[in-house]
C-alpha cells in the first residue's frame, strides 16, 4: 500500500525538518518547499493528501496556497500554521476554506491528531458518509427536500464537514439546527467520535463549569469521585453547544479559553487537559445583536462565528412541505404505507406559516394521525388557524420577538403546571424536557417566585 503524501510548506528549515520527520514517524512521506512558489510548483507536479502550510512565506502567503488548492485540488485538506496568539490569522484562514490550524510553537500531539483527523476524509468510510451513511452502515439523518434552497444548504453542509472550523448555525426554533450539526459531525472526519449536544440555557449557572469541565473528587461537598465534563465526552468529536446565547458572562470566559487553548481544567484540579474537540453553536437569538447589548462577549463571538450557517425556516420552503409531511408520517407510524395528505390537506400545510418550523409540522401531522378516520388526512384533520388569524401580524401588542417568545413559553409552562395540578416532575414530562431545564426556564421567567410567593 502506498504511503499517503503531505506537503509541509514553511520558510524556517528547522520548523520543516521537525514536521517531516514527525510525518515520516506516522508512516507518510513528505515533499517540502520554503517559499510560495515552490509550493505551487510541487502541488501543479503531484498530488497530496494534505498540506500543511505557514502563515508567513517569503513571497507570499499561506493563503495563496490555500486558494491554489481550493481552485484545482479542492478534496486536499490545507492546515495553516500560525504565530502564538495570531487568532486573526487563523480566523482568516479558517473562513477561506482551511480544513484547521495549528499555533507556534507547534505541538507534536496537536500535530499527530490534526494529520490522523485530516487524512480520515479521503479514507472509503468518509466517502460513504458523504453519500448517506456512516462507517458503520447506519442511514444518516436527511434534510429533507428539493428546493434550490434546501439543495444549497445540504451542499454547504457537505463542505463544512471537510473542516475543522468552528461554525455557527442560527435560525428560528424548530427550523433543524441541531439536525443540520450532526449532519456536519457524521459526514466529517470526526464521525467515529461523540456528538454531543448540551442546551446551554438549561444548566444552572452554580453548575456550568463542572458540568462543562469535570471536577477532582473533593473538589466540592458531593464531589465523591472524578467526573468528565462536556469537554472529555467530546474528545476527538463534536461538542454542539445550542442556545449558546445563554451562557452567563463568566462561563464565556472560560469558554474562550478553552477553545482557544484546547485544554480545560477540571474544578479542582491544578492542570490542564488537552483536549480535541470541534465546536458547533446554535441559537434562535442574533448573537451580533446580543453582542452590541453587552449580552455576549465579541471575542467569543468571533471565534465561535468563524462561519455561519443558516438553518431556512419552513416558510421559505413550502415547495418541500408535502414531501417532508410525507417522510414525517412515514417515522410516525413506522410503515412504508402511513395516511396520505388529501390535496385540500397539502394546500392547507404550503398555506401555513409555521412559526415553530418543522417542529410544529411534526405536531400537525400527530395530532391529525390521530383525529384521521381513513387512509387519507383531511384538512380538517389538520387543525389549523383560519386564514383570516394568519393574516394578523405576528406582534403580541408590538413587543420585541425574545418578549414574544418569552410570552408563549411562559403560557406552555403556566399550563402544563396547571394540567399536572403543578406537579413539576410531570409538567417538565408534558412539556418534553428534563426537570432541570424546567427548573431553569421557571427562573429565567418569573415564575418560581411567583409559584412561591403564592405558597
Amino acid at each position: 500500500m502506498n504511503k499517503a503524501q503531505v506537503l509541509v510548506v514553511d520558510d524556517e528549515a528547522d520548523i520543516r525538518e521537525l514536521l517531516a520527520m514527525t510525518l515520516s514517524r506516522m508512516g507518510l512521506e513528505t515533499d517540502c518547499a520554503g517559499t510560495a512558489t515552490e509550493a505551487l510548483a510541487l502541488l501543479g507536479r503531484n498530488e497530496y493528501e494534505l498540506c500543511l502550510t505557514d502563515m508567513r512565506l517569503p513571497d507570499g502567503d499561506g493563503l495563496a496556497v490555500l486558494d491554489y488548492v481550493s481552485r484545482h485540488q479542492p478534496n486536499m485538506p490545507v492546515a495553516v500554521i500560525t504565530a502564538y496568539g495570531s487568532a486573526e490569522n487563523a480566523v482568516a484562514a479558517l473562513k477561506a476554506g482551511a480544513f484547521d490550524y495549528l499555533a507556534k510553537p507547534v505541538s507534536l500531539n496537536h500535530l499527530r491528531t490534526l494529520v490522523r483527523s485530516a487524512l480520515k476524509l479521503t479514507r472509503p468510510a468518509a466517502r460513504r458518509a458523504t453519500e448517506g451513511e456512516t462507517g458503520g452502515g447506519a442511514a444518516l439523518p436527511l434534510l429533507i427536500g428539493k428546493s434550490s434552497l434546501m439543495q444549497a444548504t445540504r451542499a454547504l453542509i457537505d463542505r463544512l464537514a471537510r473542516s475543522q472550523a468552528p461554525i455557527h448555525v442560527s435560525g428560528e426554533s424548530g427550523s433543524g439546527k441541531e439536525l443540520a450539526a450532526r449532519l456536519i459531525h457524521l459526514k466529517g472526519s470526526r464521525q467515529d467520535g461523540s456528538f454531543i449536544a448540551v442546551n446551554c440555557g438549561a444548566i444552572p449557572e452554580t453548575l456550568m463549569e463542572s458540568e462543562f469541565f469535570g471536577y477532582r473528587k473533593g473538589a466540592f461537598t458531593g464531589a465523591a469521585s472524578d467526573r468528565d465534563g462536556f469537554f472529555h465526552a467530546a474528545n476527538g468529536g463534536t461538542l454542539f453547544l445550542d442556545e449558546v446565547a445563554d451562557l452567563p458572562l463568566q462561563m464565556q470566559v472560560k469558554l474562550l479559553r478553552a477553545i482557544q487553548e484546547k485544554k480545560v481544567r477540571r474544578v479542582g484540579a491544578t492542570s490542564e487537559e488537552a483536549v480535541d474537540v470541534r465546536i458547533i453553536s446554535a441559537t434562535h437569538r442574533s448573537l451580533s445583536d446580543q453582542v452590541k447589548a453587552g449580552g455576549f462577549r465579541q471575542d467569543l463571538y468571533y471565534r465561535l462565528n468563524v462561519i455561519e450557517l443558516r438553518m431556512p425556516s419552513l416558510r421559505e420552503l413550502r415547495e418541500d412541505i408535502p414531501l417532508l409531511a410525507a417522510a414525517i408520517l412515514k417515522r410516525q407510524c413506522g410503515s412504508d404505507d402511513p395516511p396520505v395528505l388529501s390535496e385540500e390537506a397539502k394546500a392547507e400545510l404550503i398555506r401555513y406559516d409555521f412559526p415553530g418550523n418543522v417542529r410544529e409540522l411534526e405536531n400537525i401531522l400527530e395530532r391529525a394521525l390521530a383525529l384521521a378516520t381513513g387512509d387519507e388526512i383531511r384538512a380538517a384533520d389538520l387543525q389549523l388557524a383560519p386564514a383570516a388569524e394568519m393574516q394578523q401580524p405576528r406582534a403580541l401588542g408590538g413587543l420585541p420577538l425574545q418578549e414574544q417568545l418569552d410570552a408563549i413559553e411562559r403560557k406552555a409552562i403556566l399550563d402544563a403546571l396547571d394540567r399536572t395540578h403543578y406537579n413539576r416532575t410531570a409538567a417538565a414530562k408534558l412539556l418534553g424536557i428534563t426537570f432541570r431545564a424546567l427548573r431553569y426556564r421557571m427562573e429565567r421567567l418569573g415564575i418560581k417566585d411567583e409559584l412561591d410567593a403564592k405558597s
